[in-house]
């Protein structure tokens, strides 16, 4: 199938394709005018592609697990767990900050509507005709 039939069988853009291919995610074979063809089996594995970006991954670390995927062995194996296991790390410490951050914000936000509290509107100005008053320098 063409780069078209795929992207729209898939439910992605032709551009995201173009990318995956760059980055060695996807392969094509090529016709003698240079169009791409791909595979039915591509539309699963640009699936499996967009839940590994969903998940967080960088297409760096995406090109890592394939060969886990594409030729399974106690090998591939053993060296997708420990990437993904990094991953794992990573994230973790990245929702760490972001909870520091959040609560920090909720320390903010309590300030601020205390803060609201103890204000007071001052007495507005008795009106002059409609006309604001001007100070006389």
């Amino acid at each position: 199938m063409r780069i078209g039939e795929l992207a729209k069988a898939a439910g992605v853009s032709v551009r995201s394709l173009r990318y995956y291919e760059e980055q060695r995610l996807l392969t094509s074979e090529r016709s003698p005018s240079g169009q791409r063809h791909f595979r039915e089996a591509d539309i699963d594995r640009v699936g499996f592609i967009q839940r590994l970006y969903a998940a967080g991954l960088s297409s760096r670390t995406i090109t890592e697990l394939l060969p886990c995927v594409d030729a399974p062995s106690e090998a591939t194996s053993d060296a997708a767990m420990e990437r993904m296991e990094q991953e794992r790390e990573r994230l973790s410490a990245h929702i760490e900050e972001l909870v520091r951050t959040r609560d920090a914000l909720d320390g903010l936000m309590a300030t601020n509507r205390a803060h609201r509290k103890t204000l007071r509107r001052a007495p507005a100005a008795p009106s002059s005709g409609g006309q604001p008053s001007r100070a006389v320098a």
